[in-house]
C-alpha cells in the first residue's frame, strides 16, 4: 500500500505524544539558567587605624591633658560668668592651666578648678564668708586626689570643718548645732558626670573635643524618627 509520507510508523511516538520533559512552551524560547552571583575578592585587608596615624582618643574628664574653658567652667559648676571672673581677679580661685594673660588669652579651667568652683558655691549658699572659703580652699587645694574624695566638710555658717571620718560627722551632729555638710567625693562624681556630657580643650594641642551627651543624642534620634 502506498503512503503519502503521513503516517506513522508502528512502534514510533508521535508528536502529541512527546515526553513533557522535551516540550517547551509555544513561541517562547528556552532561556539559559542565570549563572550563579560569585562573592566579591578579596584584594587586600585594611586595619581600623592606618599606620602613622594616631588611635582615636577618648579623655577622661579628671584628665590632666584636659582643660575647660571659662562658660563651661560655669555651667559645670553653676555659678555666673561674674562670679568666675571676680574670683579669678581677687585671687580666690585662678585657672590652673591658663589665665588670662596675656591680655585676649582664654581662661582655662582643671578638673580640680571646677571642683572647687562647686564647693565655693555650696558654701556661699550656705552663709559662710568670703574669709573662711578662702582658708578652705587653700586646704583643700594641697590635698591629694585620695584625700580630696574621702573628705566631707562641715559648716555652721560660721566656720567650716573637715571631717574624714563618720564618727567626726556623728561628733558634729551631736553638739547639737545646725550644721551643712558637703561629700566631697560625691561632687567629685556629679562634676566627673556632668563635664563628659560638656566640651573640654586638650591642653597639649589645643584640639576641641566634642562632649557625649546621651539625652542630646536620643532626641536627635526622636527628630529622625518623626
Amino acid at each position: 500500500m502506498s503512503g503519502t509520507g503521513d503516517e506513522t510508523r508502528s512502534g514510533a511516538l508521535c508528536a502529541v505524544h512527546l515526553p513533557r520533559a522535551g516540550r517547551g512552551p509555544i513561541g517562547r524560547p528556552r532561556l539559559p539558567e542565570p549563572e550563579a552571583e560569585q562573592p566579591p575578592r578579596l584584594i587586600g585587608r585594611f586595619p581600623a587605624v592606618q599606620a602613622g596615624q594616631p588611635a582615636i582618643e577618648r579623655l577622661a574628664p579628671t584628665s590632666a591633658l584636659l582643660g575647660y574653658r571659662g562658660p563651661t567652667a560655669c555651667a559645670a559648676a553653676g555659678i555666673t560668668y561674674r562670679q568666675l571672673d571676680y574670683w579669678a581677679r581677687t585671687g580666690l580661685l585662678e585657672p590652673s592651666v591658663r589665665s588670662a594673660y596675656p591680655a585676649g588669652a582664654q581662661r582655662l579651667y582643671s578638673f580640680r578648678d571646677i571642683l572647687m568652683l562647686k564647693i565655693v558655691k555650696r558654701l556661699l549658699d550656705a552663709g559662710v564668708s568670703l574669709q573662711n572659703i578662702r582658708v578652705a580652699v587653700t586646704h583643700l587645694q594641697s590635698a591629694d586626689q585620695a584625700g580630696l574624695t574621702g573628705l566631707t566638710l562641715m559648716c555652721d555658717g560660721a566656720t567650716v570643718y573637715e571631717c574624714t571620718s563618720p564618727q567626726q560627722v556623728v561628733d558634729l551632729l551631736n553638739g547639737g548645732q545646725g550644721v551643712f555638710g558637703i561629700a566631697v567625693g560625691a561632687v567629685w562624681q556629679e562634676l566627673e558626670s556632668t563635664l563628659g556630657r560638656l566640651h573640654g580643650e586638650r591642653t597639649d594641642t589645643g584640639e576641641t573635643l566634642v562632649g557625649h551627651d546621651p539625652a542630646d543624642e536620643l532626641a536627635q534620634r526622636r527628630n529622625r524618627a518623626v
